[in-house]
């Protein structure tokens, strides 16, 4: 055996060269299954070999020893930011804690409260994080709370140059939006649009997929922000843009109370119920959170083959849930994962999705596999890919080691159960994606994460303290995010 150190970070082996495990999950004509004591081989960009021990020559074997080599994590629903929903979770109403933008500041003219250069920065860090946890392939989502409008083409070609360094698998495209919701000093909210403005947007995100066509580890994607801050002629045109691109389109949409009440008042209708009559439910569609989702608008995601992206822990976070996971299966709905919050952790999220499941439908209502499935799966079906999410001959080598041996993670039962309900993606020992080793022991090819962190808050505490410029009344800010506890005097 080799010393797994010995290979380079951020840098593609040469020759055929493989990893054993104490356990492995292999995708076969069977179905997936469990090896034990089993090895994965990998030549390039791809696996040549998933099972027992090999018995062809490879130019270097790694031994993992205690842990669970799996497929990476498609994640659908990628923060790919600095998470300001963190100042939410404890700081309500939304239209009092900056949430929604006040006429005042809508009035004063919207404006970037991040530089171009802390835009890449937080996305390159955003990046490390997602391979830290097992997360090879990507669909980027970010706030707009605090941009002038959208999302740049500039910003998008740098997070496309930083996937590529860094060795993540990702679906961009900038965000767009014709409109937005604003409070009145009465504190009554409406949506104001511009659709000029969110046509624009969808052309820039045009010309950037045109550019992403064939790049490597970047692929287009078209994301129109939420449903509420969309036209109906500007989601007609992103579909029919997609047809023409054949790439997926992520819509945020039946996700909470203030989409669902902006629609209808608007429409006199559900969001999908909208996108049904406007021939936009489509098999491309990825559809972050279906939480608040009618029976009737399952019916219509099932119908259309729309994946449902789910997030369990930032709706939990937000007393939310996805009713269910169970239901959406058994109805034929293609349920995929997304993290959307910090931490970016996808095994947290399974073990919360599979938690908020049995609290709806009871104990024997959803199993393990269930979540590995729609974590790993599912995502890669919603991409229309069958060589990422799985560990089989011919498939991608985008892979997960997960350490079995975590001291805090006792006793150790089923790897795939003990993975989800003992342990959260702190576990994760490498992430290999296209063959590189992008993530090995906490370190990430292309950037210093400790350092990055340090930056990271430094940036975020920035932000923060522009809060009160986009407030309705513009309170301080230790008014709109008080501590948890008083602070004590004289400290």
């Amino acid at each position: 055996m080799t010393d797994w150190h010995d290979l380079t970070l951020g840098k593609r082996p040469q020759g055929r060269w493989s990893l054993t495990a104490d356990w492995i999950i292999a995708d076969t004509a069977a179905g997936r299954r469990l090896v034990q004591g089993g090895e994965v081989v990998v030549e390039g960009d791809h696996v040549v070999y998933v099972g027992t021990r090999f018995e062809g020559e490879v130019a270097a074997r790694y031994d993992m020893g205690a842990a669970l080599i799996a497929p990476g994590f498609v994640d659908l629903d990628a923060l790919s930011d600095l998470d300001t929903t963190l100042l939410a979770h404890d700081n309500w109403p939304s239209e009092r804690k900056g949430r929604v933008w006040p006429q005042s500041y809508v009035d004063r003219g919207p404006y970037e409260m991040y530089s171009p250069d802390e835009l890449v920065a937080q996305k390159r860090f955003a990046f490390g994080q997602l391979l830290l946890n097992g997360i090879t392939s990507a669909a980027p989502i970010a706030s707009l709370f605090y941009r002038e409008w959208g999302e740049t083409v500039s910003e998008f070609t740098a997070a496309a140059d930083a996937a590529e360094e860094m060795g993540l698998r990702v679906w961009l495209g900038p965000a767009y939006r014709a409109g937005g919701m604003v409070v009145d000093e009465g504190g009554v909210t409406r949506p104001v649009f511009d659709e000029p403005r969110g046509m624009a947007g969808l052309e820039d995100a045009l010309a950037f997929a045109a550019d992403m066509q064939g790049r490597g580890l970047v692929s287009p994607m078209l994301a129109p922000d939420r449903v509420e801050t969309c036209t109906a002629d500007l989601l007609k045109r992103t579909m029919a843009a997609a047809e023409d691109l054949d790439c997926p389109v992520r819509l945020h949409m039946a996700q909470g109370q203030m989409e669902l009440q902006t629609v209808r008042a608007l429409h006199g209708k559900t969001a999908p119920e909208l996108l049904d009559g406007l021939g936009c439910l489509t098999p491309r569609l990825l559809a972050p959170h279906a939480t608040v989702a009618t029976d009737a608008d399952l019916d219509r995601y099932a119908a259309n083959d729309v994946t449902v992206v789910h997030c369990p822990l930032v709706s939990t976070r937000h007393g939310g849930a996805l009713r269910s996971f169970a239901k959406l299966r058994d109805m034929g709905v293609n349920v995929a994962m997304g993290t959307d919050t910090a931490p970016p952790d996808m095994v947290l999220n399974m073990a919360v999705g599979m938690m908020a499941c049995r609290l709806v439908d009871g104990h024997g209502s959803i199993t393990s596999a269930d979540m590995f499935d729609a974590a790993t799966l599912n995502g890669a079906r919603a991409l229309k890919r069958s060589d990422i999410g799985v560990l089989c001959e011919g498939g991608k080598a985008d892979i997960a080691v997960f350490d079995m041996n975590d001291p805090a993670m006792a006793p150790r039962i089923d790897p795939v159960q003990t993975l989800i309900l003992g342990a959260t993606g702190r576990v994760t020992r490498a992430t290999i994606v296209d063959g590189r080793l992008s993530m090995r022991d906490g370190e990430v090819a292309g950037i210093d994460m400790l350092a990055a962190r340090q930056q990271m808050q430094e940036q975020f505490d920035g932000l923060v303290a522009k809060y009160p410029e986009r407030t309705l009344g513009h309170p301080p800010v230790a008014e709109i995010f008080p501590p948890t506890y008083p602070r004590l005097k004289g400290a």
